[in-house]
């Protein structure tokens, strides 16, 4: 048992591309193997996901010290790096997000007939990339991690995407990659002016490190390397969330890709970018991340907003979706900027101004799991009809409720939670988002209203051209929902409504972590 608990956190990472290795070995006929074996090898990074979830809830509930089932191994010493991992009340829900969502993902690739191991092949490196980077505790592994993740999702898109899957591809990988440059320069930059790579050293050498002992090693400025890193982690970051005006790669990839891969990319993926921000551009640079917290708001507003409004006027129902995720993200870029403003800053004056960053922060780090969700399911129901009708035309639907009743509630459901009526997911994080935000932004939260009234728009907009009026006659004969549909749905459905109602089940776990940044 203790040797488990000293490696549970490499088990999670390795055993899904173990379980990639696996799968590649298999007969690439043997087709029905090849998809129940890459569904049983992914619950087992979910059942060690799920282990470490239970033993923190039974074990470390409330301790000090930020993170738990750490691992540390010698890799490159000469620089410095070395294989850090590890977990916190911020990193371990979004692993045990990223651990539902690839199995459900894999039963909603099923019925891929084109290349079908490398398919599996692909979703399981994924996995374990998403993986690596929210365990990593040493910058070159985070930063190996994140390159990795793009791998798998660019060919997801390149092979099994729609007819302009080569364009959008292409786009996102560009957008990713020019990101990705800034990125690692400014890793090398920390990490060789530093001599560590390792993230908790860095919060505190990094952020208190003497002008003049970097002008000594660097010949360069301290302060202007702080502004030109933080800019470059800024954007990076912000074209993975992402955030307007870095988002156009998004709607594109999200319309070309399989139902799987759009799974995968809205729940997890766009969550990257947002973790970024919390475990790596605040705390290293929480100067530079006060001074810009006003505009950070203000973009995060603006996604609020004009995504809303890109949503509504959309008539291809997985770009309406796609749409919504940078509607529903730019809470989460509130919460952070929120983060972001108090931050490293003395708040024993302000009191409240701690609790409203407590706030925030917590309702930022609960509506990206909300959102990955919400958002995963509505990407899996617009597959569901897509199959069905080989359409996403909203203008070419209509009636189907009466034709697919089950399916027409389940589509009610998810867009109520995706909308964030109470009782729901979707409500809990934006509500605590707005009212965290409301003391230091409260113009950007005013604005951000108009977002949420257009949220209310789309979503009634896509519910009412697919599911209402006249029916017509050549969606007559559309086929009932499978077993293996409702399979992959349920769960979410069930995810969704608990959070709805008990969100403290995620919350509390989340707390420990974020009462101890500020």
């Amino acid at each position: 048992m203790d040797w488990l608990l000293n490696n549970i956190v490499t088990l999670t990472i390795f055993t899904p591309i173990i379980g990639a290795l696996i799968v590649f070995l298999l007969p690439d006929d043997e087709k029905w193997i090849i998809r129940r074996s890459t569904f049983f090898l992914s619950m087992v990074p979910l059942a060690l996901s799920l282990t470490m979830w239970f033993i923190w809830a039974d074990q470390y509930r409330g301790m000090a010290g930020m993170f738990h089932f750490t691992q540390q191994v010698e890799w490159f010493p000469a620089i410095g790096a070395s294989y850090h991992v590890g977990v916190d009340g911020i990193s371990l829900p979004m692993i045990l997000l990223s651990t539902v969502l690839t199995p459900l993902a894999i039963l909603a690739s099923f019925n891929i007939e084109d290349k079908t191991k490398m398919f599996m092949v692909l979703l399981l490196m994924m996995e374990g990339a998403m993986i690596g980077l929210f365990a990593s505790l040493d910058l070159m592994i985070f930063f190996i991690f994140w390159e990795i993740g793009l791998v798998p999702i660019y060919f997801l898109i390149r092979i099994w995407g729609g007819k302009d899957r080569v364009y959008a591809s292409f786009k996102f990988f560009i957008y990713t990659m020019a990101g990705s440059l800034g990125l690692l320069l400014s890793v090398q930059i920390m990490g060789l002016s530093t001599g560590t790579f390792d993230i908790p050293q860095l919060m505190d050498v990094w952020v208190n490190m003497d002008s003049q002992t970097f002008l000594e090693t660097t010949g360069l400025g301290l302060t202007n390397v702080k502004i030109l890193a933080y800019a470059a982690f800024f954007v990076a970051f912000a074209i993975k969330v992402p955030i307007w005006p870095f988002h156009t790669w998004l709607p594109d990839a999200h319309t070309q890709a399989p139902t799987a891969g759009s799974m995968i990319l809205a729940g997890v993926l766009l969550k990257l970018g947002a973790y970024g921000f919390i475990r790596l551009v605040i705390p290293m640079f929480p100067e530079q991340a006060h001074a810009t917290a006003g505009l950070l708001a203000t973009l995060g507003m603006l996604s609020i907003v004009l995504g809303g409004f890109a949503a509504f006027g959309q008539w291809d129902f997985k770009r309406l979706v796609a749409y919504s995720s940078i509607n529903h993200m730019g809470f989460v870029v509130l919460g952070i900027a929120v983060m972001a403003y108090v931050y490293g800053i003395d708040t024993e004056t302000n009191p409240a101004l701690r609790l409203d960053a407590i706030m925030a922060t917590n309702g930022a780090v609960l509506q990206m799991i909300n959102h990955g969700l919400s958002a995963a399911g509505m990407f899996f129901l617009v597959g569901v009809i897509y199959e069905r009708a080989h359409t996403r035309d909203l203008k070419r639907f209509g009636g189907i409720w009466s034709i697919m009743p089950v399916y027409g509630g389940i589509l009610i459901f998810t867009s109520m939670a995706s909308l964030g009526l109470p009782g729901l997911n979707g409500f809990v994080g934006e509500f605590m988002i707005t009212r965290g935000a409301w003391g230091p932004f409260y113009v950007q939260v005013a604005f951000s209203m108009i977002g949420l009234l257009m949220t209310g728009a789309y979503i009634l907009k896509g519910i009412g051209e697919v599911l209402h009026g006249p029916t017509k006659k050549e969606w007559a004969a559309l086929p009932k929902m499978t077993f293996m549909e409702h399979v992959v749905i349920w769960p979410l459905m069930i995810m969704m409504l608990v959070l709805g109602i008990w969100p403290q089940a995620v919350l509390a776990i989340i707390n420990d972590t974020v009462t101890l940044l500020f």
